[in-house]
Protein backbone atom coordinates (compact mmCIF):
# COMPACT_ATOMS: atom_id res chain seq x y z
CA UNK A 1 0.00 0.00 0.00
CA UNK A 2 1.29 3.45 -0.86
CA UNK A 3 -0.18 6.40 0.96
CA UNK A 4 0.81 10.03 0.81
CA UNK A 5 -0.06 12.71 3.30
CA UNK A 6 -2.94 14.91 2.22
CA UNK A 7 -4.80 17.92 3.44
CA UNK A 8 -7.79 18.79 1.31
CA UNK A 9 -9.03 22.19 2.45
CA UNK A 10 -7.28 25.32 1.18
CA UNK A 11 -9.38 28.09 2.74
CA UNK A 12 -12.60 28.76 4.58
CA UNK A 13 -14.81 31.11 2.57
CA UNK A 14 -17.74 31.38 4.97
CA UNK A 15 -18.56 30.08 8.43
CA UNK A 16 -22.08 30.80 9.68
CA UNK A 17 -22.33 29.69 13.30
CA UNK A 18 -26.00 30.65 13.63
CA UNK A 19 -27.06 28.59 10.63
CA UNK A 20 -24.44 25.89 11.35
CA UNK A 21 -23.04 26.04 7.81
CA UNK A 22 -19.59 26.30 6.27
CA UNK A 23 -18.24 26.83 2.76
CA UNK A 24 -14.63 26.11 1.84
CA UNK A 25 -12.51 26.08 -1.29
CA UNK A 26 -9.98 23.53 -2.46
CA UNK A 27 -7.90 23.63 -5.62
CA UNK A 28 -7.25 20.16 -7.04
CA UNK A 29 -3.56 20.09 -8.01
CA UNK A 30 -2.69 19.81 -11.69
CA UNK A 31 -0.08 17.17 -10.89
CA UNK A 32 -0.08 14.61 -8.11
CA UNK A 33 1.16 11.06 -7.77
CA UNK A 34 -2.44 10.10 -6.95
CA UNK A 35 -3.31 10.64 -10.63
CA UNK A 36 -0.57 8.29 -11.85
CA UNK A 37 -2.69 5.31 -10.90
CA UNK A 38 -6.15 6.92 -10.95
CA UNK A 39 -6.27 6.63 -13.96
CA UNK A 40 -3.45 6.64 -16.55
CA UNK A 41 -4.58 8.70 -19.52
CA UNK A 42 -7.77 9.80 -17.73
CA UNK A 43 -6.80 11.34 -14.37
CA UNK A 44 -9.69 11.92 -11.95
CA UNK A 45 -9.84 12.67 -8.27
CA UNK A 46 -10.76 9.48 -6.36
CA UNK A 47 -14.27 9.45 -4.92
CA UNK A 48 -12.88 8.59 -1.51
CA UNK A 49 -10.94 11.88 -1.55
CA UNK A 50 -14.12 13.77 -2.42
CA UNK A 51 -15.72 12.14 0.61
CA UNK A 52 -12.67 13.08 2.69
CA UNK A 53 -12.93 16.69 1.54
CA UNK A 54 -16.56 16.74 2.71
CA UNK A 55 -15.54 15.13 6.01
CA UNK A 56 -12.75 17.66 6.57
CA UNK A 57 -15.12 20.54 5.77
CA UNK A 58 -17.71 19.15 8.16
CA UNK A 59 -15.02 18.65 10.79
CA UNK A 60 -14.03 22.33 10.69
CA UNK A 61 -17.66 23.31 11.10
CA UNK A 62 -18.00 21.04 14.14
CA UNK A 63 -14.76 22.30 15.66
CA UNK A 64 -16.11 25.84 15.35
CA UNK A 65 -19.46 24.95 16.90
CA UNK A 66 -17.69 23.19 19.79
CA UNK A 67 -15.45 26.25 20.32
CA UNK A 68 -12.29 24.28 19.50
CA UNK A 69 -12.71 22.20 22.66
CA UNK A 70 -13.50 18.84 21.04
CA UNK A 71 -12.14 16.93 18.05
CA UNK A 72 -14.57 15.30 15.61
CA UNK A 73 -13.70 11.88 14.22
CA UNK A 74 -15.36 10.26 11.22
CA UNK A 75 -17.82 7.58 12.36
CA UNK A 76 -19.98 6.84 9.29
CA UNK A 77 -20.65 7.89 5.73
CA UNK A 78 -24.18 7.42 4.40
CA UNK A 79 -25.78 8.22 1.10
CA UNK A 80 -22.48 9.13 -0.55
CA UNK A 81 -22.97 9.77 -4.24
CA UNK A 82 -20.46 10.56 -6.96
CA UNK A 83 -22.35 12.59 -9.54
CA UNK A 84 -19.54 13.55 -11.89
CA UNK A 85 -15.79 13.45 -12.37
CA UNK A 86 -13.38 15.92 -10.80
CA UNK A 87 -10.30 16.55 -12.91
CA UNK A 88 -6.85 17.90 -12.02
CA UNK A 89 -6.83 21.70 -11.77
CA UNK A 90 -10.51 22.13 -10.92
CA UNK A 91 -11.59 24.39 -8.08
CA UNK A 92 -13.87 22.70 -5.57
CA UNK A 93 -16.43 24.49 -3.45
CA UNK A 94 -17.35 22.28 -0.50
CA UNK A 95 -20.31 23.04 1.75
CA UNK A 96 -21.54 21.37 4.91
CA UNK A 97 -24.34 21.93 7.37
CA UNK A 98 -25.24 20.27 10.66
CA UNK A 99 -28.47 18.26 10.58
CA UNK A 100 -28.21 16.66 14.04
CA UNK A 101 -26.21 17.07 17.24
CA UNK A 102 -26.34 15.18 20.50
CA UNK A 103 -25.01 12.38 22.71
CA UNK A 104 -21.42 12.82 21.56
CA UNK A 105 -22.31 12.62 17.86
CA UNK A 106 -23.05 15.03 15.05
CA UNK A 107 -24.41 14.47 11.55
CA UNK A 108 -23.76 16.75 8.57
CA UNK A 109 -24.98 16.99 5.02
CA UNK A 110 -22.17 17.95 2.68
CA UNK A 111 -21.62 18.52 -1.00
CA UNK A 112 -18.82 19.18 -3.49
CA UNK A 113 -19.45 21.50 -6.41
CA UNK A 114 -17.35 22.59 -9.37
CA UNK A 115 -18.46 25.69 -11.22
CA UNK A 116 -21.81 25.57 -9.43
CA UNK A 117 -22.49 21.98 -10.52
CA UNK A 118 -22.92 19.21 -7.95
CA UNK A 119 -20.22 16.55 -8.24
CA UNK A 120 -20.65 14.67 -4.95
CA UNK A 121 -22.72 14.67 -1.78
CA UNK A 122 -22.97 12.66 1.43
CA UNK A 123 -24.45 12.46 4.90
CA UNK A 124 -21.60 12.10 7.39
CA UNK A 125 -21.66 11.09 11.06
CA UNK A 126 -18.96 12.09 13.54
CA UNK A 127 -18.18 11.19 17.11
CA UNK A 128 -16.38 13.87 19.08
CA UNK A 129 -14.14 13.79 22.11
CA UNK A 130 -11.93 16.25 23.96
CA UNK A 131 -8.64 16.70 22.11
CA UNK A 132 -6.69 13.53 22.96
CA UNK A 133 -3.35 15.32 23.45
CA UNK A 134 -1.69 18.73 23.18
CA UNK A 135 0.23 17.76 20.02
CA UNK A 136 -2.97 17.19 18.05
CA UNK A 137 -4.48 20.40 19.36
CA UNK A 138 -1.34 22.34 18.39
CA UNK A 139 -1.37 20.79 14.94
CA UNK A 140 -5.04 21.72 14.46
CA UNK A 141 -4.32 25.28 15.63
CA UNK A 142 -1.62 25.58 12.94
CA UNK A 143 -3.89 24.20 10.22
CA UNK A 144 -6.69 26.53 11.34
CA UNK A 145 -4.42 29.53 10.80
CA UNK A 146 -3.34 28.27 7.38
CA UNK A 147 -6.93 27.84 6.10
CA UNK A 148 -8.26 31.10 7.57
CA UNK A 149 -10.31 29.70 10.45
CA UNK A 150 -12.13 32.74 11.90
CA UNK A 151 -10.64 33.62 15.28
CA UNK A 152 -14.03 34.82 16.53
CA UNK A 153 -15.27 31.22 16.18
CA UNK A 154 -12.91 30.18 18.98
CA UNK A 155 -13.99 32.86 21.48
Amino acid sequence: MQLEYFQLIDRILDLNMDEKKITVEAQVPQHSTIFEGHFPGHPIMPGVLLIESMAQTSGWLLIALMKFERMPFLAAVKEAKMRGFVAPGELLTVQASVVHEGSGYAITDAKVMVGGKLRSNATITFSHVPFPNPDLRGYMDAVAKRIGFPSQAIA
